[in-house]
């Protein structure tokens, strides 16, 4: 009976250690006035901020993650996808980027974010896998494929059918694209990676609700034929990913969410009360054990976006405003990471 009361413990230990490590956030640099590079990881650490995400390999960012044990998604631009797609670059730049920061606790490579057959990003559409396979084949090369996995970044604009969950659906001109993808995926038991943002589906959606959006709904606001049932937005737009990415082979790639944010000004419902109620949310969401009614259970590692306002960034207005942190390094919102 100790021994089993023992085993109980460590495995009630274990959860929640897993628990405590399934919320990240994303550190983008485009905004005026942010902290040095040493500042911001000091201040990952002293709000128990346990995972990174960032969107090149910044020089500086990787040095001052030196032996901090933050675990890190590192990413590599759209515009650097075409030079991976030969080996040898491929492998320098695991070299210069991963092999060189040993100390450094990298766990996921993004190659490419956003790539959409159906906009301006449509140029690089045929690089992401091949980049995806070089770089794989370079972690491979010096033994590091089983403690980085390679993935790339998609999200919601991939899908042309959300609703109902159990129907999601990616876009036509899409299928030939990401099933590629989703097979590499699940032959080598990677992650898919997707940005996830419920604000956008309650401004494209007229009949949607904020409470819905915000994981304030009091009960089920969805019934989905398939008998899953809905109180959040969240849940129902990442449901309708593992629905569309499931006929094209990816029944069983788990899907981390690489980004999801609320904007705290420039739009429509984008307040800071509104913005803190939503990460707050998400936060406890992610960090419980329910996981999703399509995928109960599993865990649904999470990054925030993101860790500073920025106000450099081009787009709308909103998308200046999506920081956790001023650039003064003060919360914006009272969040318990």
């Amino acid at each position: 009976m100790a021994i089993k009361l023992l085993l109980l413990s460590l495995l009630l230990n274990l959860l929640v250690f897993t628990d405590a490590q399934s919320v990240g956030v994303c550190y983008g640099q485009n905004g005026d006035g942010l902290p040095s590079e040493q500042d911001v990881v000091t201040l990952y650490r002293n709000n128990d901020i346990t995972k990174m995400r960032i969107y090149d390999p910044s020089q500086p960012t990787l040095q001052a993650l030196k032996g901090s044990n933050i675990e890190l998604m590192i990413g590599v631009p759209n515009d650097a996808l075409q030079s991976l797609n030969d080996q040898e670059t491929a492998n320098t730049w695991v070299r210069d980027n991963i092999q060189n920061y040993p100390d450094v606790n990298f766990k996921y490579i993004a190659v490419g974010n956003e790539v959409n057959p159906n906009n301006e990003n449509s140029k690089y559409v045929n690089f992401v896998l091949p980049a995806m396979q070089n770089v794989l084949n370079a972690l491979r090369a010096v033994g590091l494929d089983n403690q980085i996995k390679v993935s790339t970044a998609t999200y919601t604009g991939l899908l042309d059918k959300t609703f109902p969950p159990s129907d999601g659906a990616f876009d036509n001109n899409v299928r030939g694209f990401i099933e590629p993808i989703i097979r590499f995926l699940a032959q080598n038991n990677l992650p898919m990676l997707a940005n996830i943002y419920p604000y956008f589906g309650y401004l494209d959606d007229p009949n949607s609700n904020l409470p819905y959006a915000l994981f304030n709904a009091q009960g089920t606001v969805v019934n989905d034929p398939n008998g899953l049932q809905y109180s959040n937005l969240f849940s129902a737009i990442l449901d309708a990913h593992y629905a569309a990415q499931a006929p094209l082979g990816g029944e069983n790639v788990e899907i981390v969410v690489s980004e999801s944010g609320w904007p705290s000004a420039g739009d429509r419902e984008a307040t800071i009360e509104n913005a803190g109620t939503y990460y707050a949310n998400l936060i406890a969401y992610v960090k419980g054990t329910s996981g999703t009614p399509r995928k109960p259970g599993r865990s649904i590692e999470t990054y925030l976006f993101a860790m500073f306002d920025e106000n450099r960034k081009t787009g709308a207005e909103r998308e200046k405003h999506f920081g956790v942190f001023s650039p003064d390094q003060q919360p914006k919102y009272q969040l318990n990471f």
